[in-house]
This record gives C-alpha cells, sequence and structure tokens, in this order.
C-alpha cells in the first residue's frame, strides 16, 4: 500500500511573516499527519525559516527548483547542496511553468534529476500536456518523451522513494480539473510504463500524483482512484484551512 503523499507548491508567493504565519495556522489545523506525507515548497527566501518552524513536525521541506552544478560561477541560480543545507528533503523538477516559460528541456530536467539524486534530495518530476497537445490525442506521446528522457541515465536504484507528479498543463491556474478518470487514464498509464522499464516492484511502490487546480472539493474523489497516490497542490496549499483538507481527504 502506497502512503498519501500531498505536496504544496506555492510557486511565487508568500513572504518570510506570511509563511510563518501559514505554517502556524496549517500546524494547528491538521496536528500530525502520520497516515499522509505532507511536503511543502515555498519560495528560497523562506526555506531556511520554515524548515526551523517545522522542526518537530511530521511535514518536510521542498524546493521549487535546483541547478545541475554544485557550485561556481551560476549567477541567480541554487545547488542541490545548498538546499539541502537549508534542511530540503524534496525538491520539484520540471514543473510545467519552468518547461513553457523559463524553457526547461527533457535534457536540463534530466540533468537537475541526477544532481538531485547524487546529493541525496527526493526529486517530485513533473509530466504533463498542453491542452492543443491534448486536443490532437498527444497526451501520452508528449507524456511518455517527458519520463523516458528525463529519466534516461537513472538507475533503478535511485528512484526507491522517488515521485512523479502528472500535472496536465491545461489544468494549472486556470480552474479546469481533469476529471477523476481522465486523470486515473494517464496515471495508469505511467505506472505501466514504469513496470515495463523498472519491473512491477520499483512500479508498485512509486508515487505518482496529480496536479491542477486540485482542491478539497475535488481532492477525496481524485485521491480515490487506484494509481493516484496524492496530490501537488498550486493555489490551495496557499491558504492554511484547504491545505490541511486536502492532506485529511488523502486520510
Amino acid at each position: 500500500m502506497r502512503k498519501p503523499f500531498i505536496a504544496a507548491n506555492w510557486k511565487l508567493n508568500n513572504t518570510v511573516p506570511e509563511a510563518l504565519k501559514f505554517i502556524t495556522a496549517f500546524t494547528a489545523d491538521l496536528k500530525s499527519a502520520t497516515s499522509v506525507d505532507v511536503v511543502i515548497a515555498p519560495p528560497f527566501t523562506a526555506l531556511y525559516a520554515m524548515g526551523e518552524a517545522m522542526e518537530g513536525t511530521d511535514f518536510k521541506l521542498a524546493a521549487q527548483n535546483l541547478y545541475w552544478e554544485d557550485a561556481g560561477a551560476f549567477t541567480g541560480e541554487i545547488s542541490a547542496p545548498l538546499i539541502k543545507d537549508l534542511g530540503c528533503s524534496y525538491v520539484i523538477v520540471g514543473h510545467s511553468e519552468r518547461r513553457h516559460i523559463f524553457g526547461d528541456t527533457d535534457e536540463m530536467i534530466n540533468r537537475r534529476l541526477k544532481a538531485a539524486i547524487k546529493h541525496d534530495l527526493i526529486p517530485i518530476m513533473c509530466v504533463g500536456e498542453t491542452l492543443e497537445e491534448r486536443e490532437a490525442n498527444r497526451t501520452w506521446d508528449v507524456v511518455g518523451t517527458q519520463l523516458k528522457q528525463g529519466l534516461e541515465g537513472i538507475d533503478v536504484s535511485a528512484l526507491v522513494d522517488f515521485v512523479i507528479a502528472y500535472e496536465p498543463v491545461w489544468a494549472i491556474g486556470t480552474g479546469k480539473t481533469a476529471t477523476p478518470d481522465q486523470a486515473q487514464e494517464v496515471h495508469g498509464l505511467i505506472r505501466n510504463h514504469l513496470k515495463e522499464t523498472y519491473g512491477p516492484d520499483t512500479a508498485n511502490r512509486l508515487r505518482i500524483l496529480y496536479g491542477g487546480s486540485v482542491k478539497p472539493s475535488n481532492s477525496r474523489e481524485l485521491l480515490g482512484k487506484p494509481d493516484i497516490d496524492g496530490a501537488l497542490v498550486g493555489g490551495a496549499s496557499l491558504k492554511p484551512d484547504q491545505f490541511a483538507a486536502i492532506a485529511r481527504s488523502a486520510h
């Protein structure tokens, strides 16, 4: 049985005081999360303060991105050792906004994943298609290619705690959500691909999240599907009561 996994991606939101206010309210609301893994990815500026505030809780810290080099003349970037130093256990890699706004390619995502694994950070690898690609019936062509090229050269032993997030680009921040059946269909294809590539043990252990306008009103139905193991939550994760409600729906 795969343990449910709920992750908050705050994107470019929340100052340090706002982040600390959130974690105080969220911790009081949820209290404990022993039956679900809860991960929060604030902006880089709030990582240290959030790590301190989350000390002693069941919740884990994630960064929203990383560069593939450890150190050097790379102005504006952040590396795996620096993220690790801030107390992060996880890092989001390949989010659709990184792909479509900042031009991250599958090759770049592969290098980021390898850097995370090298430094014992658990990646949350994002894959997903645009509306145009879905309407052209290219969903699996796109998602399958993202998986194959993103995971190229990564050994099965590195996938022990690996997390994959399916996030249809057309459902992110739009208010549109893939129906539970639509989401399950793609999650099932991802699971089958992992079985064929890495074997059933790895595929059955690895958790696959859904991301795209997840909220308390739809989370329970989405998480009830057999291959949907959790959620990567955007907008609703900025409100402690909503994010707590989503986490509770995964119990």
